[in-house]
């Protein structure tokens, strides 16, 4: 039945329990269901007993998802794989697993129940439910702390390799990843490019820890790592600062902070490049406009429009130059010292 033909009510209905479904897909990929079929059809009884779980509750799961088209269902209670349920498989190129995990964690799900008081008071809702601010909450609470970097680092990676094939990174001596975490993304532009040097600059907790993906792609040798707080300054003489979701995370005085320190650092004729979503600046649908909603939910930092970067921009002393697409969820966002 074509959607205009569906009654209004029905319409609703399927987006009010939207939420339930997001909930079913995060139990069965964080039990493993998607890899328990992935070669073909199985009983529900064979999967529950690979993946731990009651085998008539798990029916009762499948079932459900296999109506959103998640599995298919055969007879004799069997569950094969489907496209969508593909991608919720472990160390699939793409994979939604973990994205899928956060979505349905308990902490994220009570952080999303305090909306309404974010919209009414412009405060996070993470901070009214939990008690305390993301980071520290996350800090001490390291299981969740590693379910949220896990999404984090899939949603990342499925965007690196264009990222990476849409800017010349070769025309530069040092490219500086401020806030790069683990060095997937310098890991990535150093095998790219054989000539740059790279500089991988994070929290000393987190450098402490750092570098594997630079040994796996064998250009550790080309990347310093370096611990510190970029608000305390960036580390000095880089051609391009990349910051990869970086400023999304924080308010408006705080990226200019983090812009100016890299301004300062930076080598004469350098620039600073955000791998950002960039918010669509009018009406109409816009998946970033809800990844905009999540950062009013678990902090104080926002989406941009391309309008709103360069009033950033301005106020740390840059011009914005472009804005470069990648076919992916970011975009490259490139400016200049003024």
């Amino acid at each position: 039945m074509p959607e205009t033909e569906i009654p209004p009510s029905a319409r609703m209905f399927d987006l009010v329990t939207a939420g339930w479904t997001a909930q079913a897909i995060g139990v069965a990929a964080e039990l493993g269901v998607p890899d328990a079929v992935a070669a073909g059809a199985r009983p529900v009884e064979e999967i529950a007993t690979e993946v731990g779980a009651d085998a008539q509750t798990l029916y009762r799961l499948l079932r459900a998802l296999a109506g959103r088209g998640i599995f298919a269902e055969l007879a004799g209670r069997r569950f094969a794989p489907t496209e969508l349920s593909e991608t919720l498989r472990t160390g699939v190129p793409g994979s939604m697993r973990a994205w899928a995990v956060m979505l349905a964690a308990p902490f994220h799900q009570a952080a999303w129940s305090g909306l309404a008081h974010s919209v009414r008071t412009g405060e996070p809702a993470f901070d009214h439910v939990h008690g305390q601010g993301a980071f520290a909450y996350l800090t001490a609470h390291p299981d969740d702390g590693r379910v949220l970097n896990d999404a984090m680092t899939a949603a990342s990676a499925g965007a690196m390799a264009s990222v990476v094939a849409a800017y010349d990174f070769g025309a530069y001596g040092t490219v500086v990843d401020v806030g790069g975490g683990q060095g997937a993304l310098i890991a990535a532009i150093l095998a790219a490019y054989p000539d740059v040097h790279g500089v991988l600059f994070d929290l000393p907790g987190v450098i402490a820890d750092a570098g594997g993906p630079l040994a796996d792609a064998g250009v550790e040798s080309r990347c310093d790592l370096v611990g510190g707080d970029v608000f305390a300054g960036a580390p000095s003489g880089g051609d391009v600062y990349v910051l990869s979701n970086v400023l999304h995370d924080w308010d408006d005085d705080s990226c200019v902070r983090i812009l100016a320190a890299c301004h300062t650092a930076m080598n004469p004729g350098g620039r600073v490049l955000l791998a950002e979503a960039v918010l669509a600046d009018g009406p109409g649908p816009d998946q970033t406009k809800w990844f905009d909603l999540e950062m009013l939910v678990m902090g104080t930092g926002r989406q941009r429009t391309e309008e709103e970067f360069r009033k950033l921009f301005g106020r740390a002393g840059f011009a914005l130059t472009r804005i470069v697409p990648t076919g992916a969820p970011f975009d490259l966002v490139e400016a200049v010292p003024e």
